[in-house]
Parts: C-alpha cells; sequence; structure tokens
C-alpha cells in the first residue's frame, strides 16, 4: 500500500503520519492480518512461531506510535531502532517465539521446565544440517528460575541453503527440547513460499 523500504530497514520517510494512518488503518490491519497467517507456525500444542518481515514489522511500528500518540522524530526513530533489528537482512529468517500456557499456574511450572527452550529451535534445509535459533539478541528473557513466554530468533542461512530453499527444497522446523520435542516435516507449501521471500 506504500512504497516498501529498501529490504531489512524501515526509513523514518517511509512511514504515514498518525492521522493518515488513523484513515486507512482498518484496510491495512486486514491486509496484515492475511499477510501474517501465511508467517505462522504451531510447533505443537504450546509454542508458535511468528516469522517478522517487512510488513508485519511494519504494521508493529505504526501501531505502537498510534497507541504512544508519538509524532516527534526522536521518539519515530527510537521506535524504528528497536524494531528494525527484527526485520531479516535476505540471509536469515527471523522469528518471534509465544509458548502460551492458558492457566497461569501451569505456565510457571513449564516455564521452569523449558529453560534454554529458545536456542533449541531449528529450521532445516532438505539434506543439510540444522540451524539453530541465535535468541534474544537485544537482551536475555531467561533467568535461573525459569524461560520468557516470549523470544526473538535468528535463523542463519549459507549461499546454499538460501538457494536451494528458492529451489523448490522441503523445510523443516522443529524443537529439541529435554521437555518439548516436536517436528513439522514438511513445513506447508503456502507458508514455505511465504517465508523463502525473506532470502535476497
Amino acid at each position: 500500500m506504500n512504497g516498501e523500504s529498501t529490504m531489512g530497514r524501515i526509513s523514518r520517510e517511509s512511514l504515514w503520519t498518525l492521522e493518515h494512518y488513523a484513515r486507512i488503518r482498518n484496510q491495512y490491519r486486514a491486509e496484515v492480518m492475511a499477510h501474517k497467517k501465511l508467517r505462522r507456525l504451531e510447533l505443537g500444542d504450546h509454542i508458535t512461531l511468528f516469522f517478522e518481515d517487512e510488513k508485519t514489522i511494519r504494521y508493529q511500528v505504526q501501531e505502537m506510535l498510534r497507541i504512544e500518540k508519538t509524532f516527534e522524530e526522536e521518539g519515530i526513530q527510537d521506535e524504528l531502532d528497536a524494531y528494525n533489528p527484527l526485520i531479516p537482512d535476505g540471509r536469515n529468517f527471523k522469528a518471534t517465539m509465544m509458548i502460551e500456557y492458558p492457566d497461569p499456574e501451569v505456565r510457571k511450572v513449564e516455564l521452569r521446565k523449558l529453560r534454554g527452550v529458545e536456542s533449541r529451535v531449528w529450521v532445516q534445509v532438505e539434506g543439510r544440517e540444522k540451524v539453530w535459533a541465535i535468541a534474544d539478541e537485544d537482551l536475555i528473557r531467561e533467568n535461573e528460575e525459569k524461560t520468557s513466554s516470549v523470544h526473538f530468533l535468528r535463523f542463519e542461512f549459507d549461499e546454499d541453503m538460501a538457494a536451494a530453499l528458492k529451489y523448490g527444497v522441503v523445510l523443516a522446523v522443529g524443537v529439541d527440547h529435554a521437555h518439548y520435542r516436536v517436528t513439522m516435516d514438511p513445513v506447508p507449501a503456502d507458508i514455505r513460499a511465504a517465508l523463502v521471500k525473506d532470502l535476497a
């Protein structure tokens, strides 16, 4: 709906004003929700990966600016500095991982058991080694007691893996943790096709 920025960054100039965003928000939100459906993977009953890209992060930034009624240059730049690193740069996938247990007591117990799970998530290009998540580069989200229910993950591919994915080989994703093991192999074709667009 507006000029996309160069891969990997959203510029200050490409954002909509609060007034313009208010006018188009409903239409844009519907567009983004449809886009997000193809970037969501449920791994078992309790872990979901939301693969981010320029569009999902742009929406997040516009929403934050709207909620906080931010229109000063400095505030806008702060949001961009926080969110731009979550956009893939052409050689990786970036994802928000949510660990969900509706019951708070159960959640407390399970998050304790799942310490370290954020580094045990993997993606695999058919015929290649697993690529393990690099987790929470912005700040540590677990402590001695438990892991957090939200993590930010990065999966780095070499040139050969990226080329193979673009060529059409199968993609698998999974979690390999002592208390949580799940494999999705293959990732559904429509989701795989959406994710491959993240590779330059």
